[in-house]
């Protein structure tokens, strides 16, 4: 049972801008873009005939049908869609208000897993020197990460990568077999060092 609301009125809404699509069988499909963390987008997108994913969880509403990424349920939970008028002619309104919520277990995708760690342990370690560090994708169980702030151009970020960081995520990773630094760091206007 998904703990998911679209109000009537999103519903109506929502089935309005679909039927102007001109597409048979088109419906929305809802995700969390950086989940469990501070960058953590929801979003609504139209959702064409075979552009599903096999793990999507599907809500059959009046008019259309909505589409759930299977990754980002436990960030959707209590999410409400709602619309409102207004004087411009009205609003749609997304919360979801566990979507910046770390929620990781064993079975999390290592995304979520590496994006936990780094918001929970590692970047408030580095917010004391205006750094942080952020994951770009997941190549061949290896972290791409990028070092921003005042660790971007840093003369220690290799030590800060190698002693701590890689450390820190493939110990409590074991799934990973490395981490790389895929940061611009000739660009020194912000280091902190």
């Amino acid at each position: 049972m998904l703990n998911i609301t679209i109000t009537e009125s999103a519903q109506q809404y929502l089935g309005g801008l679909l039927a102007k699509q001109d597409c048979e069988g088109i419906g929305i499909r809802m995700f969390v873009t950086d989940p469990g963390t501070p960058k953590a987008e929801t979003c609504i997108a139209y959702c064409r005939p075979g552009e599903e994913k096999e793990d999507d969880e599907v809500m059959e509403l009046t008019s259309f049908k909505a589409y759930f990424e299977h990754r980002s349920l436990p960030f959707l939970v209590d999410a409400k869609v709602d619309y409102a008028d207004d004087k411009f002619g009205g609003q749609l309104t997304i919360r979801a208000p566990n979507s910046r919520m770390p929620q990781v277990n064993d079975d999390s995708p290592v995304e979520d897993k590496i994006n936990y760690l780094l918001y929970d342990e590692i970047n408030p370690g580095l917010a004391a020197h205006g750094g942080m560090i952020t994951l770009e994708e997941v190549v061949d169980d290896i972290a791409i990460l990028r070092f921003g702030g005042g660790c971007q151009g840093c003369g220690m970020v290799d030590v800060t990568l190698k002693e701590g960081v890689e450390k820190t995520i493939l110990e409590k990773i074991p799934e990973l077999k490395g981490v790389r630094d895929v940061t611009d760091h000739s660009d020194r206007s912000q280091s902190y060092i």
